[in-house]
């Protein structure tokens, strides 16, 4: 499967390794010497309405990332890794 950068934009990202959904992918980190996608990113939710600003934001590396598919990325994280 092809893919652009922007397609990876608002896909939904949920742990396999039991079921829950992380959020959705805001930013992707890229090699550039290599030309590889090294992480996912998604943004920290936001506290308090805006307010107090966000959470810490949740990186992703590639090597726990199982599936791209259409509109999800399947994940596998221990559950301690998970929240910032």
């Amino acid at each position: 499967m092809i893919c652009r950068i922007n397609d990876f934009r608002d896909k939904d990202i949920v742990n396999a390794a039991d079921g829950t959904r992380l959020g959705l992918v805001g930013d992707i980190e890229l090699d550039t010497e290599t030309a590889a996608l090294t992480a996912i990113v998604i943004r920290g939710r936001w506290r308090w309405f805006g307010l107090l600003g966000r959470e810490k934001d949740i990186v992703i590396p590639w090597e726990e990332i199982e599936v791209i598919g259409e509109d999800t990325i399947l994940v596998r994280r221990n559950p301690d890794k998970t929240l910032p």
